[in-house]
């Protein structure tokens, strides 16, 4: 390919990133936005945050439970969620689930590790704004 930016990844050969014993992701970023392939075991808990970029989360196996604004939305296996940027949410595998989450802007915390809230554990909620 030529060096216009253009690149082919192969989703096997992108580092995984164990985030949680129960969470791992693997990350692609272009110019603009961002992709990430997100292993949730069932029970995983992603604690409550929110960030500058619109969020799309695509569901390709099993299923989540979102809390947004006090109103939980389960989203499943061929369903898309879209996330407006600063909106405030969380989410738990109710079963073993694979997802891909698409930001734009790119979101910064997850390249540079500030993004604690994956740390701070089930029962803590807290807001990375990144």
């Amino acid at each position: 390919m030529s060096n216009n930016g253009v690149r082919k990844v192969v989703w096997s050969e992108v580092p995984k990133e164990n985030l949680t014993p129960t969470i791992s992701r693997q990350v692609v970023t272009g110019a603009q936005a961002m992709v990430g392939a997100i292993t949730l075991q069932k029970g995983s808990h992603v604690p409550k945050h929110s960030h500058e970029s619109e969020q799309l989360t695509y569901v390709l196996e099993g299923t989540l439970r979102f809390m947004i604004q006090g109103q939980k939305i389960m989203v499943s296996a061929g369903e898309i969620l879209v996330i407006p940027a600063w909106v405030e949410h969380e989410a738990t595998a109710v079963e073993h689930t694979v997802e891909l989450d698409i930001f734009s802007p790119i979101r910064k915390d997850w390249l540079d590790g500030t993004d604690t809230y994956f740390q701070t554990g089930a029962a803590q909620s807290v807001t990375g704004k990144g």
